[in-house]
């Protein structure tokens, strides 16, 4: 497993070269986890809706190729991208999404927050709120994008969107549930319990 922490990266970017990567490797590449911070940008899944962007202002909003509907990053938020070779790791799609929300719910369980998941409703919620969010292309077998965890960011874009497709979803994050932790400490911790996982 090769694991990159690229800081504070461009969205489009990123998405381009995540699609390189998964179009390019063989059955002989390492599988890597990219742990990452974007600026200020709104994503729609590949069945986004257009009528779930109410009030977006300047932010931009990207139509990416992950599954999912709306969600919005911004510096404060971890992401981490799985590209994995998921037939060799003898994951399916929903394997996949139940160890992410695990991992998280885990590294959240670390910092004395209680969370669950939602069958019907991928992601990771603390009292009915959404703090880890999923959203996963797979092809050719492996899997690209990945997860977001709310660490210590401007939440008020939210209020802008449906988020998720949900027009009542509230969000919230660890600063607010009292936790005091960076982004780089909180996905080094992350990827350690997801690498953790992997293994067993």
């Amino acid at each position: 497993m090769i694991i990159r922490n690229l800081g504070l990266q461009d969205y489009t970017n990123t998405w381009q070269n995540m699609q390189r990567y998964t179009q390019e490797r063989t059955c002989d590449c390492h599988d890597q986890l990219w742990i990452v911070q974007h600026p200020p940008v709104y994503t729609l899944g590949l069945n986004g809706k257009r009528e779930h962007l109410l009030n977006i202002g300047n932010i931009p909003v990207i139509q990416s190729d992950r599954g999912g509907q709306v969600t919005y990053h911004a510096p404060g938020q971890l992401v981490i991208y799985t590209l994995f070779d998921i037939k060799r790791l003898q994951l399916n799609i929903r394997e996949l999404v139940t160890l992410l929300e695990q991992a998280m719910i885990s590294i959240l369980a670390e910092q004395g927050i209680l969370a669950n998941a939602k069958i019907d409703a991928p992601g990771v919620y603390v009292e009915g709120k959404k703090i880890g969010s999923i959203g996963l292309r797979i092809k050719n077998n492996c899997s690209y994008h990945g997860l977001s965890l709310n660490n210590d960011m401007d939440l008020q874009p939210f209020n802008h969107i449906n988020t998720c497709g949900y027009s009542d979803l509230k969000v919230t994050q660890l600063s607010d549930l009292g936790v005091n932790i960076s982004t780089d400490q909180l996905g080094n911790s992350l990827v350690r319990t997801i690498t953790t996982i992997l293994s067993k």
